[in-house]
């Protein structure tokens, strides 16, 4: 697939690039994507969920009837997990939620969210730019003059740039990331992908192998 370079100011500079099959052109494997976003939502847990147990609530020992005869369910102390304000059966505890993914289905699932993108067309390629201040005005033209007004833009930098994230920082419908920061979950969170020339080549250096 060959799609047409921009400039930053929306201009079609006549060039063109050609996307890598290997990466923006593989067969999409949906398992791949759904393990690869459930461990990115699983390490974003914190996991400090916490509920007394019997032995953790304050109150009296004493047994509060006998055990057969009272025509109900046998409880103990007042701190039975039958009473009220009792202690919780099975509660949640602290734990980790995070787990590991092999690294060639991580490869392989943002091959496929990539993949789908291109498929939907989702993918604009801008020449790699810089502003000497940020200025979220500058960003709303930028995205404006690429056509992608209200629509959820993820703009990929080859490397940190303080003043494009600046930019971009105060917007509900833009996000600015490095190519190291690119995961599956923002590509298939984002409504169109927005990468430099500098990006791509980095992105299918990465994953074409």
């Amino acid at each position: 697939m060959q799609l047409n370079v921009f400039n930053s100011k929306g201009e079609d500079t006549g060039r063109l690039v050609t996307l890598n099959d290997t990466v923006f052109g593989i067969e999409p494997n949906d398992h791949a994507i759904y393990l690869d976003v459930k461990q990115h939502m699983a390490n974003k847990r914190q996991g400090t969920h916490k509920a007394k147990e019997r032995s953790e609530i304050t109150g009296s020992t004493r047994k509060l009837i006998r055990q057969k005869g009272g025509g109900g369910a046998r409880r103990g102390d007042i701190k039975s997990p039958v009473m009220i304000g009792g202690g919780r059966i099975f509660g949640p505890k602290p734990r980790d939620y995070s787990f590991k993914l092999n690294k060639k289905v991580k490869a392989l699932a943002r091959k496929s969210a990539l993949t789908y993108k291109a498929q939907e067309n989702a993918i604009t390629i801008v020449e790699d730019f810089t502003w000497e201040t940020p200025r979220t005005k500058d960003f709303i033209a930028f995205v404006n003059d690429l056509n992608l007004k209200g629509r959820k833009t993820l703009l990929v930098l080859p490397e940190n740039n303080q003043t494009v994230f600046l930019s971009a920082r105060n917007l509900k419908t833009a996000n600015v990331v490095t190519v190291s920061e690119l995961n599956t979950y923002k590509v298939l969170d984002a409504s169109n992908l927005l990468f430099t020339e500098r990006s791509l080549t980095i992105i299918e250096d990465n994953l074409k192998s």
